[in-house]
Protein backbone atom coordinates (compact mmCIF):
# COMPACT_ATOMS: atom_id res chain seq x y z
CA UNK A 1 0.00 0.00 0.00
CA UNK A 2 1.28 3.44 -0.87
CA UNK A 3 -0.67 6.69 -0.85
CA UNK A 4 0.25 10.32 -1.37
CA UNK A 5 -2.05 12.89 0.20
CA UNK A 6 -2.10 16.52 -0.92
CA UNK A 7 -4.30 19.58 -1.13
CA UNK A 8 -4.31 20.79 2.44
CA UNK A 9 -3.66 24.34 3.50
CA UNK A 10 -4.87 27.31 5.49
CA UNK A 11 -8.44 28.38 4.88
CA UNK A 12 -10.88 30.68 6.62
CA UNK A 13 -14.01 29.31 8.28
CA UNK A 14 -16.64 28.68 5.63
CA UNK A 15 -14.01 28.06 2.98
CA UNK A 16 -13.33 24.99 0.87
CA UNK A 17 -10.47 22.66 0.09
CA UNK A 18 -10.13 19.61 -2.10
CA UNK A 19 -7.81 16.92 -0.81
CA UNK A 20 -6.28 14.33 -3.12
CA UNK A 21 -5.20 10.78 -2.39
CA UNK A 22 -3.02 9.40 -5.15
CA UNK A 23 -2.47 5.66 -4.97
CA UNK A 24 0.61 4.52 -6.87
CA UNK A 25 0.57 1.21 -5.02
CA UNK A 26 -2.91 -0.10 -5.79
CA UNK A 27 -6.05 0.47 -7.85
CA UNK A 28 -8.65 2.71 -6.22
CA UNK A 29 -11.26 1.15 -8.50
CA UNK A 30 -11.05 -2.13 -6.63
CA UNK A 31 -10.15 -1.04 -3.11
CA UNK A 32 -12.16 0.75 -0.49
CA UNK A 33 -10.37 3.98 0.41
CA UNK A 34 -11.08 5.86 3.59
CA UNK A 35 -10.14 9.39 4.61
CA UNK A 36 -9.13 9.86 8.24
CA UNK A 37 -8.01 12.85 10.20
CA UNK A 38 -5.87 13.23 13.24
CA UNK A 39 -5.39 16.00 15.72
CA UNK A 40 -2.06 16.00 17.51
CA UNK A 41 -2.20 13.70 20.48
CA UNK A 42 -5.38 11.93 19.44
CA UNK A 43 -6.20 8.82 17.46
CA UNK A 44 -7.10 8.83 13.79
CA UNK A 45 -10.76 9.70 13.26
CA UNK A 46 -12.74 8.30 10.35
CA UNK A 47 -14.10 10.93 7.96
CA UNK A 48 -15.46 9.28 4.82
CA UNK A 49 -14.96 6.27 2.61
CA UNK A 50 -15.64 5.22 -0.96
CA UNK A 51 -16.25 1.56 -1.66
CA UNK A 52 -13.96 -0.33 -3.98
CA UNK A 53 -16.68 -2.28 -5.74
CA UNK A 54 -19.57 0.09 -6.42
CA UNK A 55 -18.09 3.48 -5.39
CA UNK A 56 -20.78 3.90 -2.77
CA UNK A 57 -19.92 6.41 -0.10
CA UNK A 58 -20.34 6.80 3.63
CA UNK A 59 -19.62 9.71 5.93
CA UNK A 60 -19.08 10.32 9.60
CA UNK A 61 -22.04 12.07 11.20
CA UNK A 62 -20.11 15.24 11.97
CA UNK A 63 -19.46 15.79 8.24
CA UNK A 64 -23.12 16.84 8.01
CA UNK A 65 -23.24 17.00 4.18
CA UNK A 66 -20.24 19.36 4.00
CA UNK A 67 -17.79 16.88 2.47
CA UNK A 68 -17.92 14.76 -0.66
CA UNK A 69 -15.65 11.79 -1.34
CA UNK A 70 -15.26 10.58 -4.89
CA UNK A 71 -12.72 8.87 -7.05
CA UNK A 72 -11.27 9.25 -10.52
CA UNK A 73 -10.35 5.78 -11.70
CA UNK A 74 -8.44 7.16 -14.69
CA UNK A 75 -6.17 9.14 -12.40
CA UNK A 76 -6.24 6.43 -9.73
CA UNK A 77 -6.99 9.11 -7.18
CA UNK A 78 -9.57 9.59 -4.45
CA UNK A 79 -10.67 13.10 -3.59
CA UNK A 80 -12.27 14.69 -0.55
CA UNK A 81 -14.07 17.92 -1.37
CA UNK A 82 -14.57 19.84 1.85
CA UNK A 83 -16.94 22.80 1.95
CA UNK A 84 -18.09 25.08 4.76
CA UNK A 85 -15.01 24.23 6.77
CA UNK A 86 -15.05 24.85 10.50
CA UNK A 87 -12.19 25.45 12.92
CA UNK A 88 -12.84 22.02 14.41
CA UNK A 89 -11.97 20.48 11.04
CA UNK A 90 -8.36 21.51 11.64
CA UNK A 91 -6.30 18.32 11.52
CA UNK A 92 -3.90 16.32 9.42
CA UNK A 93 -5.86 14.30 6.88
CA UNK A 94 -4.83 10.84 5.74
CA UNK A 95 -6.19 8.29 3.31
CA UNK A 96 -5.75 4.58 3.70
CA UNK A 97 -7.09 1.15 2.93
CA UNK A 98 -7.96 -1.74 5.22
CA UNK A 99 -4.78 -3.51 4.19
CA UNK A 100 -2.74 -0.42 4.90
CA UNK A 101 -4.15 -0.17 8.39
CA UNK A 102 -3.51 -3.86 9.04
CA UNK A 103 0.07 -3.32 7.92
CA UNK A 104 0.41 -0.28 10.14
CA UNK A 105 1.03 1.96 7.15
CA UNK A 106 0.15 5.65 7.05
CA UNK A 107 1.15 8.19 4.46
CA UNK A 108 2.52 11.62 5.30
CA UNK A 109 -0.92 13.17 5.36
CA UNK A 110 -1.90 16.69 4.40
CA UNK A 111 -2.49 19.40 6.96
CA UNK A 112 -5.69 21.41 7.03
CA UNK A 113 -5.89 24.54 9.15
CA UNK A 114 -9.18 26.38 9.41
CA UNK A 115 -8.67 29.77 10.99
CA UNK A 116 -9.77 33.35 10.50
Amino acid sequence: VEVVESGGGLVEPGGSLRLSCAAPGFAVSTNTVTWYRQVLGKDHEWVARVSGDDASTKYADYVDHRFTIYRDDGKNTVYLQMNNLKPEDTATYYCNTVLGIIQGYWGHGTQVIVSA
